[in-house]
């Protein structure tokens, strides 16, 4: 299957270019796809068109993420409502090892790869220019009636009735002259014939494919994946905290694995197609063996799975099932101690939780009484002895019905938490201070 067919009943061809298909079939081509460099970190709002790399680079062809170091110190006006904060380059350099490291999961960057991924960044030939220099010899090919016809741009010209719309700088308008003449100097450099993107880069697209007419009398193409969107209209990729990074640091493992565990049988059916290699076979087996038993949530724990491994580790989705599987009490207590205190963290966030002196626990405390009067556990004495007698209380994932029982340090799970679980799903958690 070619890469145009392939992204195609995967949903995630949009629009392209007459003649890009047949180009593509002469043999290997090169392709690339802008980054903005704007954190120091890819969100999976990003990983459409990583995939569609991804996917370039497995038909054979040779992918280039050019992260945008020039751009990113202007602003890209697509969908935007206000002006983008501007970098400095310090930072943006941080941003892009730590954004090729992440891409490196994705594509083989290494020598012996006969289709070796490439990252560059444009700040390398765009801060060459002087701005004269730069107006005089790429600005005079592309007219303004021609600029201003872009929808992105028109979009921000014509927004005076939102309020928080705050018009179109020069240096916002001059983004799809600098892209395009990106586009440009990889045709030049690397024969890179093709970009892609989302489908909001098409008009920024379609200037470099007119530079290089212009300019070059070269023929480019452009080609377009649509926005994802959930099937209940919801914006991809937002959560109430905001972006799900693929920086464990800024959004860990078990919370990226519970993005996907989450979505809904239609959106994990199109997720799979989109976010993960899988073939066409494999994901119509897993469409069928879910539509025969829904509840076990088979598409959303492959997808989940494909993800985490793909992103983080086949370790840290591991640790993501067993955090998972605590929250409905089938975690033992081993389990338990395996999980390092972010995960313990991000496992039991919103749960109620009481804090103790580590002397009461030196000591050793009947169990009763910590529950009861040392925190808020149960209202009262006698509550937590018929719970414990009717075997209704788990302390750290084992069931506690002695009602003598004292605790010591030595109950703490990684010399800090007590879990505490009354019921099924009902959780607390005690720790030191």
């Amino acid at each position: 299957m070619g890469f145009t067919d392939e992204i195609k009943w995967r949903g995630m061809l949009h629009n392209i270019m007459p003649g890009t298909d047949e180009m593509l079939k002469k043999g290997q081509a090169s392709a690339y796809v802008g980054i903005d460099p704007t954190a120091d970190s890819l969100h999976i709002g990003h990983l459409v068109s990583v995939m569609l790399l991804k996917h370039f680079q497995r038909a054979g062809h040779r992918p280039i993420a050019l992260i945008g170091g020039a751009t990113g110190m202007i602003g890209d006006p697509s969908g935007k409502s206000k002006e983008r904060n501007l970098l400095d380059i310090k930072t943006l350099r941080h941003n892009q090892e730590a954004i090729k490291n992440q891409l490196s999961k994705f594509l083989d960057f290494s020598d012996n790869c006969e289709n070796q991924a490439l990252m560059v960044n444009n700040y390398d030939w765009m801060s060459k220019f002087s701005f004269l220099d730069f107006i005089r010899d790429v600005g005079k090919h592309l007219s303004v009636n021609y600029m201003i016809a872009k929808d992105s741009v028109k979009k921000r010209m014509t927004s005076s009735d939102d309020k928080d719309a705050e018009g179109l700088s020069f240096t916002e308008f001059s983004y799809q002259l600098v892209q395009g003449y990106d586009f440009l100097h990889l045709y030049k450099e690397y024969n890179c014939k093709l970009q892609m993107g989302g489908s909001d880069q098409w008009g920024n697209i379609t200037t470099g494919t007119e530079l290089i007419r212009r300019m070059l009398q070269g023929k480019a193409y452009a080609l377009t994946s649509p926005l994802i969107t959930k099937a209940d209209g919801g914006k991809f990729g937002k959560t109430e905290k905001g972006n799900i990074w693929l920086d464990p640091e800024k959004t860990s493992p078990y919370e990226f694995y519970q993005f996907w565990i989450n979505t809904t049988d239609e959106d994990a059916e199109k997720y799979l197609k989109i976010f993960t290699v899988l073939n066409k076979d494999e994901i119509k087996s897993l469409v069928n063996e879910h539509k025969e038993a829904p509840h076990t949530r088979v598409l959303q724990n492959k997808l989940a799975e494909e993800l985490t491994v793909m992103v983080h580790s086949k370790e840290d989705y591991d640790t993501s099932v067993t955090a998972s599987r605590m929250l409905f009490g089938k975690g033992t207590k081993e389990q338990l101690q395996s999980l390092d205190n972010k995960t313990f963290n991000a496992v039991f966030s919103g749960v109620p939780n009481f804090n103790i002196n580590t002397n009461l626990l030196k000591k050793g405390i009947n169990i009763v009484e910590l529950l009861a009067e040392h925190t808020n556990t149960f209202a009262s004495k006698g509550e937590c002895r018929r719970l414990m007698k009717d075997n209704g209380l788990s302390i750290n994932q084992e069931k506690q019905n002695n009602q003598e029982y004292i605790i010591t340090s030595a109950d703490l799970i990684n010399n800090k938490y007590i879990l505490i679980r009354k019921g099924k799903k009902n959780y607390s958690y005690i720790f030191i201070k």
